[in-house]
């Protein structure tokens, strides 16, 4: 019954990107350091009120006398609109008032350094954290700060969080969602189904109004929701489920045939996932590509990026571009602006990491006429009607800190992010993504 403004005033608060989670791993990985896990107990009645809020007494533990009274709360409870953000703000505390530095790009990332070349970073995400250090001193000592503040579960070496499976061996981190597949396909009762080879038909197109019959909304969109969070560590589904959810208020059976193909497609993959491994090119580097006006409703085309640190993708995205274009170049250079933005964010929070990029960050392109207008301002009359936030690339590309080279359309590993590719390329460019099936056989991993 809490009434904004009254009992409540902020209830935001932030929680680690999984982009950011994977970029630790994969830094942990290149670097053969170990990642550890701390889960708080009850964190939400660790948090301090700034409000003045008001409980009735719990029934069976009035006070007799004074059953009329109520209880007001110096700490948050479960329940409370600004439960979360008040525990945020707790541990925000801590971490600040122990030395700990926070990044300006990512809330949730925490980093502790000792001399010159001791670091401690930690991820936030609720009540979960995850941390990874160079130093033994460092991690025994955020040990000891944690459980002397909160009551804490030490849960040793990362291997299961917010839905990710991780295996950390000398082979590297691996990381995959292979009991959350199981349960889906279980869900859906298709874990006897017949598998396929690729997530969607190659050259399918999908339309609001294709004349079929519609089905139950609530389920398709629930289905929809389930397949986008396992591209958290299935990119190799990214695009096919991106395109479908935009069909969520008014699916047809169509729509929900496509999206019950992506199962098949999981059933033969359960045991996929993504392989962080060391690597001598420990650089940031990304692929950038877009279809032509792929939707047949709008006529907008699709952008895709996928960036890699080292070996894996660490970050990656399909998305419908905002504004209809009028020629395949300005699509891909929307698209390369995409991931321009993207590029520069990833390089702060690595600079955060105390992992500086020096040189320029490499986005891959296939076409000549796009990497042409980043370069040189002289095709006005090509882009003078592109809004001009488009144009942000322009500036990265002169100032040095991005590089748009020109690649093969056959090793466009973007290109999977924005249309339905042949079983043989798409299996190509998924192995470039880093997306391997592997086997836990005791202590060895069969990729």
């Amino acid at each position: 019954m809490q009434q904004e403004g009254v009992d409540f005033d902020e209830t935001f608060a932030p929680v680690a990107r999984f982009d950011t989670i994977r970029t630790v791993l994969a830094l942990a990985a290149q670097h053969k350091w170990s990642v550890f896990q701390f889960d708080v107990k009850s964190a939400f009645l660790n948090g301090f009120l700034e409000e003045n809020v008001y409980v009735q007494q719990p029934q069976g533990y009035e006070i007799e006398g004074q059953e009329q009274k109520v209880y007001k709360l110096k700490k948050a409870l479960y329940g409370l609109k600004q439960a979360p953000r008040a525990w945020y703000e707790r541990i925000n505390a801590h971490f600040c008032s122990h030395g700990f530095h926070k990044s300006p790009s990512e809330p949730t990332l925490y980093i502790q350094t000792r001399g010159g070349d001791e670091v401690l970073l930690v991820c936030l995400y609720v009540d979960d954290l995850i941390y990874t250090s160079n130093s033994s001193f460092l991690l025994k000592e955020f040990r000891r700060m944690m459980v002397n503040e909160f009551d804490m579960t030490d849960l040793g070496l990362m291997r299961y969080f917010l839905g990710l499976e991780v295996v950390q061996n000398g082979e590297g981190i691996f990381i995959s969602q292979e009991k959350y597949t199981k349960d889906l396909l279980k869900k859906c009762r298709m874990e006897d189904c017949n598998s396929v080879g690729t997530p969607m038909v190659s050259n399918q197109k999908f339309s609001l109004d294709d004349g079929e019959e519609k089905v139950d909304a609530h389920a398709y969109r629930s289905l929809i929701g389930s397949l986008l969070y396992l591209t958290n560590s299935r990119p190799d589904i990214t695009f096919a489920t991106s395109v479908l959810s935009r069909f969520m208020q008014s699916p047809s059976k169509t729509h929900y045939g496509a999206a019950r193909r992506i199962l098949r497609y999981l059933k033969g993959t359960i045991s996929f996932g993504i392989l962080y491994a060391k690597n001598e090119q420990f650089n940031l580097f990304g692929y950038s590509d877009s279809d032509w006006v792929g939707c047949v409703d709008d006529q907008r085309s699709t952008s895709g990026y996928a960036f890699f640190l080292g070996f894996g993708a660490i970050c990656w995205s399909s998305k419908k571009q905002a504004s209809t274009a009028l020629s395949s170049s300005e699509v891909e250079y929307i698209s390369l602006t995409a991931a321009a933005c993207q590029a520069t964010w990833t390089r702060r929070i690595l600079e955060d990491m105390k992992q500086v990029q020096v040189q320029p960050t490499t986005i891959f392109c296939d076409n000549q006429s796009t990497i042409a207008m980043t370069k040189n301002p002289v095709f006005h009359s090509r882009t003078r009607h592109i809004e001009t936030r488009h144009h942000f690339i322009r500036e990265l590309v002169a100032s040095g800190g991005l590089e748009v080279v020109h690649c093969n359309s056959k090793d466009q590993v973007a290109d999977i992010f924005t249309k339905p590719l042949p079983l043989d390329k798409f299996i190509h460019l998924r192995d470039l993504l880093g997306v391997l099936n592997f086997s836990i056989k005791g202590e060895h991993v069969t990729i």
